[in-house]
């Protein structure tokens, strides 16, 4: 066998270097050229670029034990789900197009996966192989899973070991995915009812922030145009025009991107209850407001983290138990409010914008920008309030004029 050596190719890709180079593996009895990648160390101060000379020398030693063994040969046979997981799938995942620039997943997408992975799968594959996993060890796995996990959890277990199984096959390195085989439990259980506000609930949220206009502008934004967290953080004051707001970019785990799918770039009008704490927000940020940069700003002039934001000013003026850092102070509630997180103010923007247009989906739909109506009335419409259920009752069943006095 011919001995090659090789340099690799560095690649930047969700906040780390990584290198990309060819292997030898047999299959079927033959000896064929692969890629394979991995990852070398995590973007930093000192590794801050891909021909900076830590990360080159990280490279390069990487390298030095594949060239020292390329002389072998790779048995696919041996190769356990979590060495492909792990050496092959994340970083396939994690690659960047060439054409695009950008990764075939997002940033969350491949965390979700890491997510499943170590709660689930990793304990469940072991050190089985590829090659030796059968459908009938997916099935009774899942089947474990429904003591403890909703029908959704398991639906994206499911999806994610479908997923690997799926990538080795066009990797060659087996014939058919076991996963293919593999069910959702009929006795499966709906997990817990997601949540949602009511128009009285926000009303509520947003009075208790009456110190804190950014904040009330965070839930307004939620609550009543439905953006999502990301696409809140992500937003510059150059995105508002007049009436209009532009959804141009999310900011996911502090990344910048296009949002989640290319219905989400669109045009939303700025209803009174958004425009009222924006405006306020406005006057209270100049002059960096007429920068046109980030509506909400961090300390390093990067989007903020609402998870913080949450944590450290929002939620101590709910529960009224904890010092608020920019108060300084615990503040004084009238009464608890239950916090059901920024996404239910997404769901509450749905349901409240169908019960207040009367039952209009495709006003919801356009709202949340969702390509099918069908997405928004089955995961974000919720049950209308005893309130509209009742006048909307005695408006279908008017007393019959028998009946009148």
């Amino acid at each position: 066998m011919t001995t090659r050596f090789q340099t690799g190719s560095i690649y930047e890709a969700y906040g780390a270097f990584h290198i990309k180079y060819y292997t030898t593996v047999l299959r079927e009895g033959k000896e064929v050229r692969v890629q394979r990648s991995h990852k070398l160390w995590g973007k930093d101060a000192k590794h801050y670029s891909a021909t900076c000379k830590l990360v080159k020398k990280l490279a390069s030693d990487y390298m030095a034990g594949i060239n020292a063994k390329d002389g072998t040969v790779e048995n696919p046979d041996s190769m356990t789900v979590a060495q492909f997981f792990e050496g092959r799938y994340i970083p396939y995942c994690e690659e960047v197009s060439q054409r695009t620039g950008r990764p075939r997943q997002r940033p969350n997408t491949v965390a979700g996966h890491w997510q499943i992975w170590k709660r689930n799968l990793k304990a469940h594959f072991g050190s089985l192989t590829l090659a030796e996993y059968e459908a009938v060890l997916g099935n009774r796995f899942l089947r474990t899973l429904t003591a403890t996990q909703g029908k959704t959890t398991i639906k994206h277990v499911r999806s994610l070991g479908s997923s690997i199984f799926k990538l080795a096959v066009a990797d060659e390195l087996i014939k058919t995915n076991p996963w293919r085989d593999v069910q959702v439990p009929e006795d499966a259980e709906q997990g817990d009812d997601t949540g949602h506000y009511t128009l009285s609930e926000v009303e509520d949220l947003i009075s208790a922030l009456a110190a804190h206009v950014d904040c009330q502008l965070v839930l307004s934004l939620a609550c009543f145009l439905g953006l999502r967290p990301g696409e809140i953080a992500a937003l510059k004051w150059a995105d508002i025009e007049g009436d209009w707001l532009h959804v141009q970019r999310s900011v996911v785990r502090g990344d910048v991107d296009k949002p989640k799918t290319r219905e989400s770039i669109a045009k939303l009008p700025i209803v009174d209850a958004v425009r009222v704490p924006l405006e306020l927000w406005r006057e209270k940020s100049k002059p960096k407001a007429e920068t046109a940069g980030w509506v909400f700003p961090s300390s390093n002039d990067t989007p903020v983290d609402l998870h913080n934001m949450i944590a450290r000013v929002i939620m101590p003026h709910l529960e009224g138990k904890r010092k608020c850092v920019l108060c300084k102070k615990v503040p004084s509630v009238a009464k608890q409010l239950e916090w059901k997180g920024l996404y239910a103010g997404r769901r509450s923007a749905a349901t409240n914008v169908i019960e207040q247009t009367g039952g209009d989906f495709a006003v919801a739909q356009q709202l949340l920008r969702h390509k099918s109506a069908t997405t928004t009335l089955t995961f974000y419409k919720k049950l209308m309030t005893p309130k509209t259920f009742q006048e909307r009752m005695e408006r279908a069943f008017p007393a019959p004029k028998q009946l009148e006095s």
